[in-house]
């Protein structure tokens, strides 16, 4: 197999889509749309981020030290794109795309009502980076809808519609390759376990 060489760019696809919602010290709200975000850290649990400085919500996020991440699903995909290509300089985002604010537990930051997952955090830290600044998050806690959570308490993302971001578009995570450590599971669990997702 041949490559073509296109030089040194940001080309890691996909990526997760999420929606961050902050807030300034004066209780205004924010969403912006990240893409470049990820898990750093199991304990504590920690999060990065990383923010344009000329982004409305990034002296929202320096200044309470708070920020709310919702990875998106296929329902807030028009939402989400809207959240990345406008300014909260320019309008209530929560307004303009149908969003409500939810109780998250932090003194600021509002998370989203109905989307699949929120993950309250408070900053760490903050690296100046060149064109984006990198923020570390502690996660507080974990908020999952309930309708994706089963009877015995297993949690199924899968049921979700989770959307990730590859090269401009927007695309609906499908169908189930595995779970981690099928490759070494006994046949049973692998059958068992693999019907569970269809």
């Amino acid at each position: 197999m041949n490559y073509l060489e296109i030089g040194a760019t940001t080309m890691l696809s996909p990526l997760p889509c999420v929606l961050l919602s902050c807030a300034g010290e004066d209780g205004k709200a924010n969403l912006i749309t990240l893409a470049w975000t990820g898990i750093v850290c199991t304990h504590p649990p920690m999060v990065s981020i990383s923010v344009k400085p000329s982004r409305y919500s990034h002296d929202m996020i320096v200044s309470t030290g708070e920020f709310c991440l919702h990875p998106a699903d296929r329902a807030h995909v028009r939402a989400l794109d809207l959240c990345g290509v406008k300014s909260g300089r320019d309008m209530d985002k929560f307004e303009a795309v149908g969003l409500k604010k939810m109780d998250a537990g932090l003194a600021h930051a509002p998370g989203i009502a109905d989307m699949p997952l929120c993950l309250p955090c408070r900053v760490k830290d903050m690296i100046p980076l060149g064109s984006h600044d990198l923020f570390l998050g502690e996660i507080q806690k974990v908020l999952v809808r309930e309708d994706l959570v089963d009877d015995r308490g297993g949690i199924h993302l899968e049921r979700a519609g989770l959307v990730a971001y590859s090269h401009g578009l927007y695309q609906e995570l499908g169908q189930v390759l595995g779970f981690f450590g099928f490759s070494v599971a006994r046949k049973e669990t692998l059958h068992k376990r693999m019907a569970s997702y269809r």
